[in-house]
């Protein structure tokens, strides 16, 4: 027993030992000589060029990882998990189908809604919105928007009050404050002595929310049910009803299950559906920045290319002298493997500790850096959100370590194998 376990260490001992003089050779030529200057300033560049692509894709994912997760998280906010419309949107049995809806034991909110477009008029202002009828209480289970009021009460929106929420964004354009007059025009026209002219009523503005999103603090406006109902002569009917399940990502099977329960046939639509393309754009976008960046790790591979070629160029009669004593070809590839791999090991592990650090601190670097130069670099009016989020996830960071090792990996290949091909006798002719 004692003897095969022996022999199994001495076989496996032959290739550590045979792999000892390339490792020793190669971390020698990697080092910096005051002679050599040149080539070690070379590596040098190598391994920085290395260090910059690894940071920058992994700062760049984070923050793009930071993006998604921000956006999804403020948009369901806003978003129902699920919607049940009837299939003309005018539903008049709601409170049946909203009880029916409710008796369900995943269903944790139903409220229902009547919604249009209609234009907000202030003074010479005009902007156009969507408008959204909801009893306040309902509409506090399946969105945050009535908890992010930044002036006003949401218990101003009373039936009969025909009071209005706006979005900070349009409340800003239009120039309104809590308590202002406001016009809402709707695009239905009415038959009167002057003919035909459009509906219009006057509301007061209750409060304003700020969601830090532009796409819903710029278009949307909150009114009560029963006003919206009266404003588009909807009668008793809503538009339909949203709804909150306990498990976001259960959401669509259990939107076709409660659809399927109701009595009557209805539409229904998941908040998977209602923004899928977003979603799938900004996944889009991910890959096709990953596979971008990597193009920067690809020309730092280039460097350890022409690192390794002028090296072998450079070490000649060395490789001539190594082959004479018996190194074999494999021997003299494993010594400039084994260089290019440290070059490519100690640049990717830089890069990933710059970039891991940067990323768990872009949060904070951006708004120094914008502090200090006086610039905005997100402006609040034309993208989403107006802070720059990120998120490191090791998977991310995983694959970029990986990718870069496999780059400097191949990139050693060709100079390797080049110094194999040495001739000792043409090597050492004119020396």
């Amino acid at each position: 027993m004692s003897s095969s376990f022996a022999a199994a260490l001495g076989a496996l001992g032959r290739p550590l030992r045979a792999l000892a003089l390339p490792l020793f050779i190669g971390w020698r030529y990697t080092r910096a000589k005051r002679r050599r200057g040149f080539l070690s300033f070379i590596s040098v560049l190598s391994t920085a060029g290395i260090a910059i692509g690894v940071m920058v894709l992994i700062v760049v994912m984070s923050v793009m990882n930071g993006f998604e997760q921000e956006l999804r998280s403020r948009i369901l906010a806003m978003v129902s998990h699920a919607t049940v419309q009837a299939f003309d949107d005018n539903m008049q049995d709601w409170q049946k189908v909203s009880d029916q809806l409710l008796a369900r034991p995943r269903v944790r909110g139903a409220a229902p809604f009547v919604r249009g477009q209609v234009m907000l008029t202030h003074r010479s202002e005009v902007k156009g919105a969507r408008l959204r009828g909801i009893i306040p209480e309902r509409e506090r289970q399946v969105s945050e928007a009535l908890s992010s009021l930044t002036q006003g009460d949401a218990e101003a929106l009373k039936p009969g009050s025909f009071r209005v929420i706006l979005g900070s964004g349009l409340a800003r354009s239009l120039g309104l404050e809590v308590g202002d007059k406001v016009t809402v025009v709707t695009p239905e026209a009415r038959m009167s002595v002057a003919g035909i002219t459009p509906r219009v009523r006057r509301f007061t503005v209750g409060g304003v929310f700020d969601v830090d999103m532009a796409r819903y603090d710029s278009t949307l406006a909150f009114i009560h049910l029963a006003d919206a109902q009266a404003l588009f002569r909807a009668g008793s009917s809503v538009t339909g009803i949203r709804l909150e399940f306990d498990d976001l990502f259960a959401a669509p099977g259990l939107a076709r299950e409660a659809a399927q329960s109701l009595d009557g046939l209805y539409r229904v639509s998941d908040w998977t559906q209602q923004n899928r393309q977003f979603f799938r754009a900004v996944q889009t976008e991910k890959t096709m920045m990953f596979i971008i960046l990597m193009f920067i790790m690809g020309i730092a591979a280039f460097n350890i290319i022409s690192t390794l070629v002028m090296m072998v160029t450079d070490k000649q009669a060395d490789i001539a002298i190594l082959r004479t004593l018996g190194a074999t070809p494999r021997m003299i590839m494993a010594v400039f493997i084994i260089q290019g791999a440290i070059i490519g090991t100690v640049g990717m592990v830089l890069g990933v500790a710059l970039g891991v650090v940067i990323g768990l601190n872009v949060e904070s670097i951006v708004p120094a850096v914008e502090g200090l130069f006086g610039v905005q670099f997100i402006p609040k009016s034309v993208y989403l959100i107006s802070d720059l989020p990120s998120k490191v996830e090791i998977a991310d960071v995983v694959w970029t370590a990986l990718a870069a090792l496999i780059l400097s990996l191949l990139a050693t290949l060709y100079p390797a194998w080049r110094a194999a091909r040495t001739a000792p006798a043409e090597a050492l002719r004119h020396d």
